[in-house]
């Protein structure tokens, strides 16, 4: 791993790759103390911009989820490749400009093994706070897992996973430890070892928004079951998730409040987001493209990617408002503050929980429970129950509304890969821009981020091998 941008925390004191986390742990700066106790190990897991930050900046580009203006289209040549789904470029020669996922997760990753490391030998706590803080940590690093393996490495297939190459697995905390690029389904296997060993150490509300405690463990075993195409566990989890947090915030009621304001076509003023550390639908915040240490607007929508919303979403109408300046016609943000964009919340485990029973053959049970989310999105005046019998029309409006509400995150990249390798639903991307006409097949080879380059200039100790040709 790139030694310089593995960071521990400590204290207040920031050890970079110039020794391992064994020999920091004895080597004293001057003025500090070693961390031995739980209250010297307990804040390094509040460091939000280390471990709870993660951009998935070019995925949203290749969906075409986000308006990018022309001039970062011409100065970051990576966003123009994935924007206009170029598959003559070789993105491997211009990914230093995508650095930020990889090095954020293992950047978190390290801070997690550090605790996990430490656990047992933690002073002055109980026996419980130290299995709890573990346990925490390892849901945590299964999200980044999650993450890294959903945009480097294929999507999860039963007849391949165990043959094709995933990320880097890395157990240890020093950052000389071995590490070895395992195959997808031994990913896999492994965030669900990390999660099933944690359940039984985590409370049900987590010391902050930032621990996240059983419901946020059940919710990613949800998430992961779901992307492995295993429905009945994956419709067990989001249950036993929903038994702890059922909460749907009213968007309803937001939007009856600020009608005025949004309705107001002048009124670009940036407003305070609700979806921010203490939005009722979380499960454990983690903060998504922008940078965490400061407040930020969300991203502008393409005019054509806005038109994917239903009519009446108050979500949408209350976050972005159409904007013509100069050549550009798109829909601007109205909304600023800390967004939980790639976190853990009760909407996506809701529309989990409804694909599992559409797949499970209860397509109206599944239909009851997507709109059990959309009567807390959509206008009452422009609300109707969506009904059918056909699974295909119910998986493809479950989709609808959730590739909608966990927009800018890592899962409709992720979803759409898996729906891609099935014919019911895979679908080719296009648009036409300044009179030309683009498209982005299903079987792209766009569909996987390639690893940066740095990441092979500076390996560690263990081998990676490139997942994409370019």
């Amino acid at each position: 791993m790139r030694k310089q941008l593995i960071r521990y925390i400590l204290l207040g004191f920031v050890a970079t790759g110039a020794v391992s986390c064994n020999d920091y742990l004895n080597v004293l700066p001057k003025g500090k103390k070693l961390p031995t106790t739980y209250a010297d190990f307990e804040p390094l897991l509040r460091d939000e911009y280390g471990v709870h930050h993660t951009r998935t900046t070019q995925a949203t580009n290749l969906l075409n989820d986000r308006f990018v203006s022309s001039s970062n289209l011409n100065y970051y040549r990576l966003w123009d490749a994935n924007y206009f789904w170029r598959e003559d470029v070789d993105r491997k020669l211009l990914n230093n400009a995508d650095e930020d996922t990889y090095y954020q997760s293992y950047t978190s990753i390290s801070t997690c093994n550090l605790i996990i490391e430490n656990g047992a030998e933690m002073t002055e706590a109980t026996d419980a706070q130290r299995k709890e803080l573990v346990a925490t940590a390892k849901v945590l690093r299964a999200l980044n897992y999650f993450i890294l393996t959903n945009y480097y490495a294929a999507t999860y297939e039963e007849g391949t996973a165990s043959n094709l190459r995933a990320v880097p697995i890395i157990y240890s905390a020093d950052v000389g430890a071995a590490h070895t690029q395992v195959s997808i389904q031994e990913i896999y296997d492994f965030m669900i070892s990390e999660l099933q060993t944690s359940l039984s150490d985590l409370p049900e509300t987590g010391l902050t928004v930032l621990h996240p405690a059983r419901g946020a463990a059940h919710a990613l075993l949800a998430r992961i079951y779901l992307q492995m195409g295993n429905y009945p566990l994956a419709l067990e989890h989001a249950d036993d998730a929903l038994q702890l947090n059922d909460k749907l915030f009213d968007w309803l009621t937001y939007y009856q409040q600020n009608k005025t304001r949004i309705e107001s076509p002048s009124d670009y003023a940036l407003n305070e987001t609700p979806v921010n550390h203490g939005y009722v639908e979380n499960y454990y915040f983690r903060h998504g493209n922008n940078a965490s240490s400061y407040r930020t607007s969300e991203y502008a929508l393409r005019v054509d990617r806005a038109a994917r919303f239903e009519e009446g979403d108050a979500k949408f109408l209350s976050r972005w408002k159409l904007r013509t300046l100069g050549p550009d016609t798109y829909y601007a943000t109205t909304m600023t503050g800390y967004h939980n964009l790639q976190g853990l919340t009760t909407v996506e485990v809701y529309l989990i929980k409804a694909e599992a029973l559409a797949r499970t053959g209860k397509v109206a049970e599944g239909m009851q429970v997507l709109n059990t989310v959309r009567k807390t999105r959509i206008l009452a005046d422009k609300y109707a129950d969506l009904q059918t019998n056909d699974p295909v029309q119910a998986i493809k409006w479950i989709h609808r509304t959730k590739a909608n509400e966990l927009i800018f995150s890592i899962m409709p990249f992720a979803d759409k890969r898996r729906l891609n390798k099935e014919d019911a639903y895979k679908t080719t991307l296009t648009k036409t821009e300044n009179g030309t006409a683009y498209s982005l097949s299903p079987a792209s080879h766009l569909w996987i981020m390639p690893f940066p380059q740095g990441a092979f200039d500076n390996p560690g100790n263990g081998t990676l091998e490139q997942n994409v040709d370019k």
